[in-house]
């Protein structure tokens, strides 16, 4: 039907003519309560965000030199983080001669890793970039 016909049916019908599909040939059209309309899209939108879960990642420097009781603690720091779902990276600066010798932190990761195996997995494995070695954990599923 022609544009003024569609707008006076809307007129007659106390709604609003809204365009659905502009780039149709011909334009497709829709009768509506067009304030009605957006209330329900921001509702949409408000119920889609307040079932959205958003994950954190929380950060814990340790050390190459790093005492086993030290360890432990954090150790469970990091069980802590993750048994509320969020992503711990675990990070060690190495300074001065420890560059010469990064197997030494390598090791503390792993050691850090078999404490919390039991409520994490290695989602991204230790690597060194720079003077940092990096190691992401998250929850298990």
């Amino acid at each position: 039907m022609s544009a003024n016909e569609a707008n006076r049916l809307a007129d007659e019908r106390n709604l609003d003519l809204v365009m659905i599909s502009p780039q149709a040939t011909p334009p497709v059209c829709k009768f509506l309560d067009y304030g009605k309309y957006r209330f329900e899209l921001i509702k949409k939108k408000k119920e889609a965000k307040k079932s959205q879960k958003v994950i954190e990642v929380k950060e814990i420097w340790l050390s190459a030199t790093i005492d086993t009781h030290d360890l432990m603690v954090k150790a469970k720091q990091a069980v802590k983080f993750v048994s509320n779902g969020d992503k711990v990276r675990l990070s060690i600066r190495l300074k001065g001669r420890q560059m010469a010798h990064p197997d030494i932190a390598m090791g503390i990761m792993d050691e850090f890793y078999k404490l919390v195996q039991d409520s994490a997995v290695v989602e991204k494995s230790a690597n060194q970039e720079g003077r940092t070695i990096a190691m992401v954990i998250a929850p298990k599923k």
